[in-house]
């Protein structure tokens, strides 16, 4: 592992209220991680997914080490990500603990498929993917979990499910992304100056 020395300033701490509330600016794609296999199961709703690598396809995941998922990753080896479309907002807030659900009892009321892995994949998500454990770096609070993607599934959907200011938002591809574009470019840019 590389690593570069560095001297850090600790002298201004930044509150956890400040920090969360400037990463709401943040706009995630909400996404559901799942773990485990049969009936010890888990999962939980995250905005933390990002792409590592393409070659190798792999996947990085930020992961509460206090969540019911991170044993279930650790132990298996594997974990499955499903990203969200604009219509599965039940299932995003079930799997944040809407409710009251955990384990087993959030995965009710959705369609599910067992991956190669054994881990649940959500069916009609805009895709998913089966991903085996390669790393798990801990840090403060949580686990970065890089992960070899060994599967895809992806449908035809194109309405996503993004997390932006404490809310759940629909974001249509082909409606929402070109109003955002007329108001997000500065006028010049758009007359081609």
């Amino acid at each position: 592992m590389n690593v570069v020395p560095r001297d850090l300033m600790t002298e201004i701490p930044v509150s956890p209220a400040d920090f969360r509330g400037a990463m709401r600016h943040l706009t995630g794609g909400v996404s559901v991680i799942t773990a485990g296999r049969g009936k010890d199961i888990s999962g939980m709703t995250v905005t933390s997914v990002t792409s590592l690598s393409v070659e190798p396809p792999t996947l990085l995941v930020s992961i509460n080490r206090d969540a019911s998922s991170f044993p279930l990753i650790r132990r298996h080896g594997a974990f499955g990500v499903n990203i969200l479309n604009a219509d599965q907002l039940d299932v995003a807030e079930r799997f944040a603990g809407k409710g009251g659900l955990k384990g087993a009892d959030r995965f009710a009321g959705a369609r599910w498929v067992t991956a190669v892995s054994g881990v649940p994949l959500l069916v009609g998500a805009l895709s998913a993917f089966d991903c085996e454990v390669e790393e798990i770096v801990e840090r403060h609070s949580h686990g970065i979990v890089i992960g070899r993607v060994r599967d895809v599934r992806s449908s035809t959907r194109t309405a996503a499910l993004a997390y932006w200011h404490g809310q759940y938002v629909a974001v249509d591809q082909d409606e929402d992304a070109a109003r955002l574009a007329e108001v997000s470019l500065p006028a010049r840019t758009r007359r081609g100056v």
